[in-house]
């Protein structure tokens, strides 16, 4: 680790020349410091994401459409809801009906499920009220029915 001050061809010169060796250590030992603390700074819980694939899925005609406009508008088929109660009373009512339908015709009893359309420009809080309103009813299943983008659909 030394330095010169000038070149020993030349008489008075000055050496125009790095010595970049300290630097490299220094750059060195900063990278590994570095690669030590990033996985300590970076906590996260471990989670399983689902894998996702868009599937058609089959509409049967117990399931319950419901639409969710801009202006939080909330409509059953094509009927408008004047109000949540309405919509968690209709729903009630419904799900009811189908459940003694079934136990009549003596069939395994399958609830019927929750189809929400929601316009992309709609608010959170419209299709939560909607789906608030129909866990209340008794529903438990409650999908979202979107258009996926051209050519990922997977064909079964």
């Amino acid at each position: 680790m030394g330095m010169s001050m000038g070149n020993s061809d030349e008489e008075g010169g000055l050496m125009s020349e790095i010595n970049t060796t300290p630097l490299v250590d220094v750059m060195l030992v900063l990278l590994i410091i570095f690669l030590i603390t990033v996985p300590v700074v970076i906590q996260t819980v471990p989670v399983v994401l689902p894998k996702v694939s868009n599937i058609p899925t089959t509409t049967k005609p117990e399931n319950v459409p419901l639409s969710v406009d801009v202006n939080c508008d909330v409509f059953w088929g094509l009927t408008k809801m004047e109000s949540s109660d309405q919509l968690r009373e209709k729903g009630g009512t419904y799900l009811l009906s189908e459940v003694e339908r079934m136990k009549a015709a003596g069939a395994k009893i399958e609830l019927p499920e929750v189809h929400i359309r929601g316009d992309s420009a709609t608010e959170y809080r419209c299709v939560g009220g909607a789906i608030f309103a129909m866990q209340r009813a008794g529903y438990q299943k409650i999908a979202f029915v979107s258009e996926p983008a051209e050519g990922t659909i997977v064909r079964r």
